[in-house]
């Protein structure tokens, strides 16, 4: 037990300091940071979406915008398009699962929005669907992905690729990265 608490420990370890070395990803990163502060001032929301535990990711990230992620402040405009059953069921039953969330941007996203996808092969039915629907809206997109990208890397605006193949050791960086820009938007937009 405890080897393997190490491998995984030591394996995450050196994918964060491999991280901080890609300055293109870094570089990504401050880009979507900043395209999302301009959404924000300009009133415009984020949306956001993931299966799964990107899923999670996309509902926590909203938490953090609605909510507080450190600051006590007014909350910033933001959806998962995880959340309704309802809808996402009834979407796939009279469409196709492919269709759940593009549906949905397609119906709430307006120019000036900023869609977040997550998924960490890069390569979701219904996140690829997603993006070519908000391209088709003239909506820029960040794309959490892992790996190579998959075919998500070229239809997003800015790829965030976190360069490696284990699904858990991906889902660990889009954390961090989701809380670090949560961090900056926060500070930024109350001046802090």
């Amino acid at each position: 037990m405890k080897k393997i608490l190490m491998e995984n420990f030591n394996e995450s370890a050196e994918l964060h300091r491999e991280i901080l070395r890609d300055e293109s990803l870094i570089g990504n990163i401050y880009l979507s940071v900043q395209k999302i502060i301009e959404a924000i001032e300009s009133g415009n929301k984020i949306i956001i979406a993931g299966n799964g535990g990107s899923a999670a990711d996309a509902q926590h990230f909203v938490a953090e915008l609605i909510g507080r992620f450190q600051l006590e402040r007014n909350g910033f405009p933001a959806i998962a398009l995880t959340t309704n059953t309802s809808l996402i069921t009834a979407l796939a039953n009279d469409y196709s699962f492919d269709t759940i969330f593009a549906r949905q941007l397609e119906t709430l996203a307006r120019k000036g929005d900023i869609f977040i996808a997550i998924t960490t092969s890069g390569n979701s039915s219904n996140i690829i669907s997603a993006l070519q629907s908000a391209k088709k809206l003239g909506i820029e997109t960040i794309a959490f992905l892992g790996n190579y990208g998959g075919k998500a890397k070229d239809l997003s605006t800015i790829p965030i690729i976190v360069p490696h193949n284990i699904t858990a050791r991906i889902q660990e960086i889009h954390i961090l990265i989701i809380h670090s820009i949560c961090d900056i938007v926060e500070k930024t937009l109350t001046g802090n």
